[in-house]
């Protein structure tokens, strides 16, 4: 069959085409019914099988950090009772209301143990938190730099907690300092500071 042959083809009559033509006919049909029924169908199931390798992917890491979990869940345990026995031993260290008086006194004598002499020694307003209560005192003493150090030592290791904050130490009398230094280690000094106990607040908010 040549090119004119071709030419001369009826396509309102196809079927007195010669068989060859008819068969490349079919074959050319059956290629663009085939890329047809790829885009309406093959390549959506394609998106929705790469959609579900990502959720695959998501899903597998999920599933080895709950594994990951799952398999620490004893030492979390055990993490956890020993937080609660520290936080236990911790508010054993705060006083509670009846013992908040003997508390005053252990600071009063660790300072007085220390040498310093008291100016001010002012317990202030509780100031209630969360759980507990910060009781504020306010501390005007003197005495020397050994003396401050055994006496904020001797605060540590009082079986309650004390805190001191707001720490400020100057010369006893800033007008009488002349051009003639002394030892500084023996220079009398005024320490003014805010010392802080705590108190358990038992249900009830007392």
């Amino acid at each position: 069959m040549n090119l004119d042959e071709l030419n001369e083809l009826d396509f309102g009559n196809i079927g007195v085409w010669p068989w060859p033509v008819k068969i490349v006919l079919i074959l050319l049909v059956c290629t663009l019914l085939s890329v047809a029924f790829y885009y309406v169908d093959t390549q959506e199931q394609l998106l929705q099988l790469e959609r579900a390798e990502k959720e695959e992917a998501t899903l597998r890491k999920d599933f080895e950090q709950k594994q990951a979990k799952a398999a620490s869940l004893d030492k979390y345990k055990q993490q956890l009772e020993e937080m609660k026995q520290s936080f236990g031993a911790m508010l054993r260290q705060l006083p509670n209301k009846t013992e908040v008086a003997e508390l005053l006194v252990d600071v009063s004598q660790t300072g007085l143990a220390a040498g310093l002499e008291f100016e001010l020694f002012q317990p202030a307003g509780e100031v209630p938190k969360e759980f507990y209560a910060e009781l504020p005192i306010k501390l005007k003493v003197h005495g020397g730099f050994h003396e401050f150090g055994e006496f904020i030592s001797g605060l540590a290791a009082l079986p309650r907690i004390v805190t001191i904050h707001d720490v400020r130490i100057q010369p006893v009398n800033i007008g009488a300092i002349s051009g003639k230094r002394g030892d500084s280690r023996n220079q009398k000094l005024i320490l003014e500071a805010t010392a802080k106990t705590y108190r358990y607040l038992e249900e009830g908010g007392e």
